[in-house]
């Protein structure tokens, strides 16, 4: 039996078509504050409670929060798009311009934030051009009056009208 081949621009276009929340990952790094944005975050285990996501592997970030072993996910508002652009890049100060508060655990908390997980490293593993990493769960909280900020479809919020017809 042949094995399909998928290329990465189509892997890309129909995963595209999962909505997905946007998070920054921070650190108190070596050299002062690190972080990136992330979309690849989930929920792992209740018990004991654990969280996932998947840097690039190519990510410069990544290494100086790994360093760290103890980090913040923070998830964006739905008014935080510049937030997300700009830990999205880099060779920047990423933290320009960007309030926030030391965790239990001293990772930057972002202020205006939907949540936080304040996270200690469990394990990583190589999977693809991505590293998966499963954290452990510290300390969290909530603001329940914020939206999330979602990327569907290479944009932020919902791209385009349902297709969802209504039957009679």
């Amino acid at each position: 039996m042949a094995t399909p081949s998928v290329d990465a621009a189509s892997m890309r276009d129909v995963l595209g078509h999962f909505c997905s929340g946007v998070t920054v990952i921070t650190a108190m790094g070596i050299e002062g504050p690190v972080g990136f944005t992330c979309q690849s975050f989930a929920s792992l285990s209740l018990d004991p409670p654990m969280v996932s996501f998947a840097p690039a592997r190519t990510s410069s970030s990544w290494p100086r929060v790994r360093a760290a072993r103890r980090f913040c996910v923070n998830v964006l508002a739905d008014d935080q798009e510049a937030v997300s652009n700009a830990f999205a890049r880099s060779g920047t100060d990423k933290f320009a311009g960007i309030d926030w508060r030391p965790s239990l655990l001293g990772a930057p908390v972002l202020a205006g934030v939907v949540a936080w997980i304040d996270c200690e490293l469990w394990a990583e593993h190589e999977a693809g051009d991505h590293t998966l990493v499963a954290a452990s769960v510290i300390d969290l909280g909530a603001d329940t009056a914020r939206s999330p900020l979602l990327f569907h479809r290479g944009a932020y919020g919902l791209a385009g009208p349902s297709q969802v017809e209504e039957t009679t």
